[in-house]
């Protein structure tokens, strides 16, 4: 009965006309930045920020959580119809899906991605809502080591799970964990890393670092690439598959929900390794492996469903924990603290409106996102004929107006600029930006709770290890890095983006 009620609550919050009008507006920004190649919804997201801190904390939430759940449908729009994936969780949907279009099997290639991601995006909302109650009441015993413990776990498991080179990760988690440490420390009132600048004795603030490292740095990569579609416009006929195409995207859709809903949870998890992992698992385990890449509907199906099934699940931690699973989870707990909300097992016992009405948005966002690509998938598909370097100024333009208006500062805006340079040297590296956001947002969290734990233990470290929680995430800790060292998960690690 209580779940009930909470859904009751949740779906009065929701259906509201200024939440609908949120959830609308996420949802169609969400699939115009899938469909548009360069702009991704962390980019998006990291522009957005500054606006949400004039918005009410529920509706900015609605609409950013829109925008990154709604990449996902936009993203396989371009890449069945153009061969062009607008977002990095559909460039494996291109394999298949642009073969079936090829094929004259372009709407049924829509359609089952369309439905499949609803499904997924149902299921995964239902997990969240069937999960979320016991983890915060598991989260509400928790200590201050156990939430140390639980940090170190998931900074560890950022780093296995990112792409490209493990010590290139390690090295962008430690070097967001020193970005963290610059400002004041509240115990000691001491200034730390501020370099006699007034500026920055509170801190860098989150939502230049976002913009500068995401937004900036997207653009200038973007125009150094010369972005250009890979193939031609197909036209859509009818939008039914066959009973065979049907019978064969079922299972496939299930088995990618199922994976996509499991890696959405892990920290350095999200859409693009549940799409990259379903269709590697797909091919593995067809009994014709040689039809992928020519136009199998298992390859459209599976990997579409992961991607919004994880997109989905990958709220659990950051709205029960408050512990970011990856960089667009990063940006929504920069948004919770920009609006004054603590992220973690707090928000649904305090404000049970915001947490439940986020969730209620996720199933209305979903219904959305069916009705606005299929329709108008014409209109989405001429949007990519407008070049990029129109839409590359006017983000440029955007970023800094929104960094500006922040606190009316110029030094945001240089902010910024520095934050775009460093996100290009990062690119250029072969970093992901990823693992060291997700060091900046859990550093100085990491950081207050290891000192609480200290004084309570008088300056006793084995509190770490008497504590039955702490214990367990540091023997959980200790198993990921010994299996970072084994060749054969190594192995795994890079078959899991193979197809990237």
């Amino acid at each position: 009965m209580e779940l009930l009620d909470n859904l009751s609550l949740g779906f009065s919050v929701a259906f509201t006309f200024q939440n609908l009008t949120y959830a609308l507006l996420g949802c169609l920004l969400g699939t115009l930045i899938g469909v548009l190649p360069g702009i991704g919804p962390v980019a998006t997201i990291a522009m957005l920020l500054p606006i949400t801190f004039h918005l009410p904390p529920t509706a900015s939430l609605i609409m950013l959580a829109g925008i990154y759940y709604g990449a996902a449908y936009g993203g396989s729009t371009t890449s069945i119809l153009v061969n062009l994936p607008g977002e990095a969780s559909s460039v494996v949907t291109c394999l298949d899906g642009y073969q079936m279009a090829r094929n004259g099997r372009a709407g049924a290639a829509l359609s089952i991605s369309a439905v499949g991601s609803f499904f997924a995006g149902t299921v995964g909302t239902l997990i969240i809502v069937l999960f979320a109650e016991p983890l915060t009441r598991m989260a509400q015993k928790f200590g201050p080591a156990d939430y140390c413990s639980l940090m170190a776990l998931g900074l560890v498991a950022a780093v296995i799970l990112a792409s490209g080179s493990v010590t290139k990760a390690i090295a962008m988690v430690f070097l967001g964990l020193l970005f963290g440490l610059v400002g004041t420390d509240v115990n000691t009132g001491a200034q730390r890393f501020t370099f006699d600048i007034p500026e920055l004795s509170d801190g860098i603030d989150f939502a230049p670092i976002a913009m500068g490292l995401f937004g900036i740095a997207e653009i200038v990569v973007n125009l150094e690439r010369h972005l250009t579609r890979t193939g031609g416009t197909i036209k859509v006929t009818s939008l039914w598959p066959t009973m065979d195409e049907v019978r064969r995207a079922v299972p496939a859709a299930l088995r990618g929900t199922l994976l996509g809903s499991a890696l959405g949870v892990l920290p350095g998890g999200g859409p693009t390794l549940g799409a990259f992992s379903a269709y590697t698992l797909e091919k593995k385990i067809s009994k014709n492996p040689g039809q992928f890449g020519k136009g199998a509907v298992e390859g459209v199906a599976a990997p579409e469903a992961a991607n919004n099934a994880a997109a989905q699940t990958s709220f659990i931690p950051m709205l029960t924990l408050g512990i970011p699973s990856n960089a667009v989870m990063a940006l929504m707990v920069g948004a919770m603290i920009i609006q004054g909300i603590q992220p973690g097992p707090e928000v649904m016992t305090k404000k049970p409106d915001l947490f439940w009405g986020m969730i209620a948005s996720m199933w209305i966002g979903n219904a959305m996102l069916v009705i606005i690509n299929l329709p108008m998938i014409g209109i989405w598909v001429k949007l990519l004929t407008v070049p990029y370097r129109f839409l590359a100024p006017a983000i440029l333009l955007f970023c800094c107006i929104g960094a500006y208006s922040l606190q009316n500062s110029t030094f945001h805006v240089m902010q910024v600029a520095v934050f775009g340079i460093l996100g290009y040297v990062f690119v250029k590296l072969g970093c992901e930006g990823a693992p060291f956001l997700l060091g900046l947002v859990l550093g100085p969290q990491m950081e207050e709770y290891f000192r609480r734990a200290m004084l309570l233990s008088r300056g006793d470290p084995m509190v770490f290890l008497q504590r039955p929680i702490s214990l367990g995430l540091l023997v959980t800790t200790a198993l990921l890095l010994l299996l970072m060292a084994l060749p054969s998960f190594k192995k795994a690690r890079k078959e899991a983006f193979v197809e990237e």
